[in-house]
């Protein structure tokens, strides 16, 4: 899926790096996740530190620094010394979510941190549940415009990434479904497998193991390609509605004007820890898919993410309180 991408990451890191990169790092790096302990950007962060550390002679140190769906871990790193000694691991919320919904952010996404590498994509999953008489999404597509207004859809509250999705396959498919928000989308996931919400998009980690049970009936996954942690899946896009792109995206990044050589040589070594199978494996099993990019491909990605969440935004007339 991301062939095309390692292959231009290692090319543009051949070169020598600068004597600054060749001694960095002299001391321990402190490596935050902007939430709890135990969630999906904490397994990506602890594993990539594990072998940084082994590869640059150093430790890395993983923080876990939450609140504010992520923006005050988030807030620290990008006010932080750009010397290569604090990174964050970012994701959606903090990074291209939350700064369409808030007036006011603390930071600017683009301006004040310097993209490494992006890590890992996990592809949001549309599923049903099986008392829904649909097979497949163009049944569901018609079910839904035969219905106006009558399937419920939970989330993980306003302004969440399985929010935000929705809405946009409802602007891009031309139906109405009912939003339900909850305090988290394990309560959305308990509602939807007990037949109290008909439709549910989230994570492919939260509903795969359902899916597998048949409690959950797939429609079609989120990513741009078809996603080789759940083989055989068709795509939204292929399966009725063309254009349609949802993923959950970890990656990693240092204050902004951080010396580009240490940036650089942190996506080289990262490339390189996300490309070894045993890596792959162990973030395969959380539904995780490791990327491993340049730093311009994934300030490339964010740009895209931003202006198609604003896009969002606007045309459902989303607000957070």
């Amino acid at each position: 899926m991301h062939a095309r991408w390692i292959i231009v990451a290692l090319a543009l890191m051949g070169g020598a790096p600068s004597a600054y990169a060749q001694n960095y790092p002299l001391k321990a790096v402190r490596f935050i996740v902007p939430f709890a302990a135990g969630g999906g950007t904490d397994l990506v962060a602890r594993a990539l530190a594990q072998r940084l550390t082994e590869a640059l002679g150093q430790t890395f140190v993983v923080e876990n620094r939450g609140g504010a769906g992520g923006v005050i871990g988030a807030d620290m790193v990008a006010k932080s010394a750009p010397d290569g000694y604090m990174l964050v691991l970012g994701s959606p919320g903090p990074l291209t979510i939350n700064p369409n919904l808030q007036a006011k952010m603390p930071y600017d996404s683009l301006r004040d941190f310097a993209p490494i590498s992006l890590a890992t994509i996990s592809p949001f999953v549309l599923t049903v549940h099986p008392a829904l008489p649909v097979k497949n999404l163009k049944e569901f597509i018609a079910l839904a415009k035969a219905r106006p207004g009558q399937l419920n859809y939970g989330s993980g509250g306003n302004g969440s990434v399985s929010h935000l999705s929705t809405e946009y396959l409802k602007s891009l498919a031309h139906i109405n479904l009912v939003h339900i928000p909850y305090k988290g989308s394990s309560l959305s996931l308990t509602d939807t497998l007990a037949g109290q919400l008909q439709v549910m998009f989230d994570n492919l980690p939260v509903v795969l193991p359902h899916i597998k049970t048949g409690k959950l009936r797939l429609m079609g996954v989120g990513t741009a390609q078809r996603s080789a942690l759940i083989p055989g899946a068709p795509t939204i896009a292929e399966a009725g509605v063309p254009g349609y792109e949802s993923s959950t995206a970890f990656g990693v990044l240092a204050p902004a004007n951080t010396p580009p050589a240490v940036v650089n040589r942190l996506s080289q070594e990262i490339v390189r820890i996300l490309q070894n199978p045993e890596i792959k494996d162990r973030l395969a099993t959380q539904g995780l898919e490791a990327v491993g990019s340049t730093p311009q491909q994934y300030e490339a990605h964010l740009r895209a993410e931003l202006a198609k969440y604003a896009r969002i935004v606007k045309s459902a007339g989303i607000k957070v309180e």
